[in-house]
């Protein structure tokens, strides 16, 4: 945070000093008490604090608050500015402090992909910059105002994602932001246990046209079949479109794999450009386009982000391949579980796999409330679509993608289980040097992490 003394922030907030002097200066932020990790920080809350002894190792504080307190009962380590409405105050704290730079600040929202597509952009950015961010897949709007101090007088650049986990959840991050480009990178079919349907959890996603500024720049991909129903006739700024088709303003051709990436050509005004993207998948070139087009805006040349999204390091447990039990290879892709990425998982296996007996174990897809029946049937779908050698899935709900895989015609052998205790007995039967098993679920699910820690080979 750019530090401010408690006496500018009291004329923004149009608050009255009760205790304390307007000379303390201000570092941190906090609207609950558990997000105060340092001294020197600004808490906006109505709640009455008790238990100021708990709070002593970070004195000096400021509140700013709507409530009367007794102030004999208020440590002298505390300034206290009081305020009309608390909720207010904060807002006008944090419209005021965003409105402190006129940097590029870059929103990412999609179902899969929007991580790495943010780390792609860090990365290339902070060779010569310095950058704030989202830490990891860290996106919960409690830490909105935590990420928003971290842009300070020399940050040059910010990147933020902007999840889904309800309807508003995008303006809310927009209040916050107010982001000069937002990007779209695909829309599954994911936490539809709050946006009750497909079509509000797509509307939800569209509301990043509606906080990106007017003059600014939208990034999306139109050959993903849900984005395309998001309506941008009346988005005020630019549309820049990233894909393989020939009206793309970032084009992808001659997509093909290598050594733990994918190689492929990008043509961008009539110019064509190599490129490497460390990272197996066609949907890893999809994040690499969205990643350019966004640097590119922002004044780095293509041959300088190619150069360094070579030395791009993509997360481990995403589509990482490592050696396996009985000799065979592990495609580790327990980050997270949608239809989305469980497409992309699925095709990667028969691309690596292709000379391998493939084996497909997928867990549970979460987030779905009453649509669980309905997309793990989807999930199934893929699976009879693209295809595997053995099945297997491990949960009751998993389960609903077997059962419909085979219902669809899918005659390979099918494994269900609700846990992994017989998994790995399973697998160290049936597995050898010439197999390839693809491990599918999400970093919160026990089963699948410890099924997957025990498959790879131990060195």
């Amino acid at each position: 945070m750019k530090p401010h003394t408690v006496g500018t922030i009291r004329n923004v907030i149009s608050g009255e000093l009760v205790q304390g002097t307007d000379e303390l200066s201000v570092h941190y932020g906090a609207y609950r008490l558990k997000q105060i990790k340092n001294q020197n920080t600004i808490l906006f809350t109505s709640r009455r604090i008790v238990d100021w002894e708990g709070l002593r190792e970070y004195f000096p504080l400021v509140l700013a608050t709507d409530r009367d307190y007794n102030l004999q009962e208020i440590p002298e380590h505390i300034t206290i500015i009081q305020v009309l409405n608390v909720e207010e105050a904060y807002w006008k704290f944090v419209r005021y402090y965003r409105s402190l730079f006129e940097i590029p600040v870059i929103a990412i929202t999609g179902t899969s992909g929007k991580t790495t597509t943010k780390e792609m952009i860090r990365h290339i950015l902070s060779i010569d910059r310095k950058v704030a961010a989202t830490n990891l897949s860290s996106n919960s709007r409690t830490a909105y105002l935590q990420y928003l101090l971290n842009i300070e007088e020399d940050t040059e650049a910010a990147i933020f994602e902007t999840a889904v986990g309800a309807p508003g959840d995008i303006l809310k991050a927009g209040e916050y932001f107010k982001p000069t480009i937002g990007i779209i990178t695909n829309i599954g079919s994911h936490h539809l246990n709050y946006c009750k349907t497909l079509e509000g959890y797509i509307k939800a996603k569209g509301e990043m046209l509606q906080i990106v500024e007017s003059s600014g720049v939208l990034i999306i991909n139109p050959e993903d079949n849900n984005t395309r129903k998001i309506d941008v006739k009346n988005f005020p700024g630019k549309i820049i479109k990233i894909g393989r088709h020939w009206s793309c303003h970032f084009r992808a051709s001659n997509i093909q794999y290598s050594l733990d990436g994918m190689q492929f050509s990008l043509q961008h005004k009539n110019r064509n450009y190599q490129m490497f993207v460390p990272g197996l998948g066609e949907h890893q070139v999809y994040n690499a386009l969205c990643a350019i087009a966004a640097v590119h805006e922002i004044g780095v040349s293509i041959p300088e982000a190619a150069k360094h999204l070579k030395s791009f390091q993509k997360y481990k447990k995403q589509l990482q391949l490592v050696d396996g039990i009985n000799g065979s290879e592990i495609l580790d892709d327990t980050w997270s579980i949608t239809t989305t990425s469980l497409e992309a998982a699925l095709k990667v296996l028969n691309e690596v796999g292709k000379t391998k007996k493939k084996i497909a174990i997928i867990g549970t897809i979460t987030d779905l409330g009453s649509w669980g029946y309905v997309i793990h049937e989807q999930a199934g779908e893929l699976v009879y679509q693209i295809g595997v050698d053995v099945l297997i899935t491990i949960g009751q709900h998993a389960r609903i993608i077997a059962d419909y895989a085979v219902k669809l015609g899918f005659n390979s052998p099918v494994y269900t289980f609700n846990n992994n205790t017989l998994v790995y007995d399973l697998l160290d039967k049936i597995v050898d040097s010439d197999t390839i098993i693809l491990i599918k679920g999400d970093m919160y699910s026990k089963t699948i992490i410890e099924l997957a820690s025990k498959l790879r080979r131990k060195l």
